[in-house]
């Protein structure tokens, strides 16, 4: 939380969303909330604008952000809650989100225990056969040129023999606003596991759902996406009806 000028209303108030919002979070290497007012703003259940930035956030899914900032404008809250350090919105406000995905990140989350598990005992076709198959570690890079490279060694489990698979695929906006979809997949390795490359995409783009970030109180609907060599940025408009510790 920032000082500088701020008033003691300012301050107990960015405190009270701040640890509201913490309470949220699997972990946060930092988070701080910057509430901008005055006394007569206050009084007036008026507040000039909130500014909420983390790094290192963990949600849900075992994703982590490197960076996510939420600003708002000018909001309206009850002025009697304000006056306790609590933030309680009188009507729904907007806001802008920005969160800024790593690739080692992503990485990790596709290797944790809740998406490996959905990754094994998989029946899929192989060569015009159907085998049940077994993915180890998965490969998530963003090489840059607004594509993501996806890799994985499978084994079969009647064989035992391994497989290597990878493509690459471009990420767009789904339509719904919620979502992140793999669109223009690319194989770059023979052999026909179309089947396990779709649950594959299928994984990404779970883990890439703008619900994953969200909090109780805040709807997300994405507007963009940039992929930079070795990061994933998402701009996203917010809505906001509550926030933590209001």
């Amino acid at each position: 939380m920032t000082a500088g000028d701020s008033s003691l209303g300012d301050q107990a108030i960015s405190k009270a969303v701040e640890m509201g919002l913490s309470t949220q979070l699997d972990d946060a290497e930092k988070l701080d909330v910057d509430v901008r007012t005055n006394p007569g703003s206050l009084m007036k259940g008026e507040v000039d604008s909130v500014e909420i930035e983390g790094k290192g956030m963990v949600m849900k899914g075992e994703l982590r952000t490197e960076k996510l900032t939420v600003q708002t404008g000018n909001i309206a809250v009850n002025p009697l809650k304000a006056a306790f350090g609590q933030i309680e919105l009188t009507r729904p406000t907007d806001a802008s989100t920005v969160m800024l995905l790593k690739e080692d990140d992503i990485e990790r989350a596709f290797n944790s225990e809740y998406i490996k598990n959905k990754l094994q005992n998989l029946e899929i076709n192989v060569d015009g056969q159907p085998v049940r198959v077994n993915t180890q570690r998965v490969e998530f890079k963003l090489p840059g040129e607004g594509k993501v490279a996806i890799a994985a060694d499978v084994t079969l489990a009647e064989t035992g023999e391994s497989k290597h698979l990878a493509f690459t695929a471009v990420p767009k906006m789904a339509l719904s606003g919620q979502q992140v979809e793999l669109q223009e997949v690319q194989p770059t390795t023979g052999g026909d596991v179309s089947a396990l490359t779709n649950c594959l995409v299928q994984s990404a783009q779970e883990l890439l759902d703008l619900r994953n970030f969200e909090v109780p109180g805040m709807e997300l609907c994405l507007n963009r996406v940039d992929i930079r060599q070795g990061e994933m940025e998402l701009k996203a408009d917010a809505r906001v009806t509550e926030f933590p510790g209001g």
